[in-house]
């Protein structure tokens, strides 16, 4: 019979805004992103009974029953094997793997962010794809990740805009419609220490016509003053959102997908639109230094992104899928990056954005949340 233990951790944050938010989002979404909701406080662990061959996994908190019946039990059984899960925010068990050496984590499920951060730090293993047969059913996008040694991606969400047409008066349909002077008071967008913060650079340097990687961020950092009037506040969490459009405080926002279906179920009247151009996120599966069964590893990665799973995790914890022979109806990834949306999302470079991210945050601090 499997048991659970609660271990409270201290909540390290990897990244702290200087002003405005008081709070910072997780760089990671549970469930389908939930990347993305706040870390939390405290971490779960799932423990092995006996001598049974197990697989230590570190990953998102929310929705666990759900994961328990349809991700980790059918391993299990498959397997003879059992998994050990240790749950929290994503910068808390980062945290706590690159602070222990003898970490006895094998496998932890990061945001792509994180996942370049330990791939620059020497926490994971170099995975070996010809071991992992669903690796070449990936769409293009996580195959590329993959194979550039970022880690094995097994979800994937993005931003887009959710608006109140009542109070916008106007249809939006593009992200340089946030700098329209009528929604001057009205918008909100994510902090910079969040999933999509960094999206939101990238946006602002596309609503600049300069690509972002040749001025480092300078072109963007002045849309994004010229934005400031448009602007409400920042948010850390999604759910923020709720209450904000609730109230009327906002109009429109950048959002993760992974987000809508909540804030929309409190306010049946939003519109959500993925523009052209929108920037994704994908949560990956990495193996560590330290993981002592690496055979079961591949086979629980090789598991996490068959077709037969991610149908399930798909309708089960909405998230959107990286194999690309899973198929879905409109009405069940309707909130997903998926199909035509997965093709024609950007995918920022976290490798280019990693190294410069303080410099970012600072340059946000003294341009937003003055």
């Amino acid at each position: 019979m499997k048991k659970t233990a609660a271990v409270v951790l201290c909540a390290a944050m990897m990244l702290t805004a200087c002003g405005g938010a008081s709070t910072t989002e997780t760089t990671a979404a549970g469930s389908q992103a939930a990347g993305s909701e706040a870390a939390s406080s405290a971490e779960e662990t799932k423990t092995a009974s006996g001598d049974a061959q197990k697989l230590v996994l570190s990953t998102y908190g929310l929705s666990e029953d759900i994961s328990e019946e349809e991700v980790y039990t059918p391993f299990e059984n498959e397997f003879n094997c059992e998994i050990v899960t240790e749950t929290g925010g994503t910068n808390d068990r980062y945290t706590k793997l690159a602070a222990d050496p003898n970490s006895t984590i094998d496998v932890i499920e990061l945001s792509q962010a994180m996942t370049a951060k330990g791939t620059d730090e020497g926490l994971f293993d170099t995975i070996d794809l010809s071991k992992i047969p669903n690796a070449e059913k990936l769409i293009p996008a996580a195959k590329e990740i993959a194979e550039a040694g970022q880690g094995v991606p097994y979800t994937i969400n993005s931003i887009g805009i959710i608006y109140n047409p009542e109070l916008t008066g106007f249809e939006l349909t593009s992200f340089d419609d946030l700098w329209d002077e009528r929604l001057a008071g009205m918008v909100s967008i994510p902090e910079i220490t969040t999933t999509f913060g960094p999206a939101m650079v990238y946006v602002a340097s596309d609503h600049a016509g300069v690509d972002v990687t040749t001025d480092n961020g300078e072109a963007a950092f002045k849309a994004l003053a010229d934005l400031k009037p448009n602007l409400v506040k920042t948010y850390t969490k999604s759910s923020d959102l709720i209450n904000m459009f609730t109230s009327g405080e906002v109009a429109a926002a950048v959002v993760g997908d992974f987000g809508v279906p909540t804030i929309v179920a409190a306010n049946p009247t939003l519109v959500y639109v993925t523009p052209d151009g929108a920037y994704a996120n994908f949560n990956t599966i990495n193996v560590t230094k330290n993981c002592a069964n690496k055979e079961l590893a591949y086979e629980y990665i090789n598991y996490r992104i068959s077709e037969e799973l991610q149908t399930k995790t798909g309708k089960a914890l909405n998230e959107a899928p990286t194999n690309k022979d899973v198929t879905f109806t409109e009405e069940e990834s309707k909130d997903m990056t998926y199909g035509d949306k997965a093709a024609k999302v950007k995918v920022v470079d976290y490798a280019f954005v990693n190294p410069i991210l303080n410099n970012w945050i600072d340059q946000w601090n003294r341009t937003i949340n003055n």
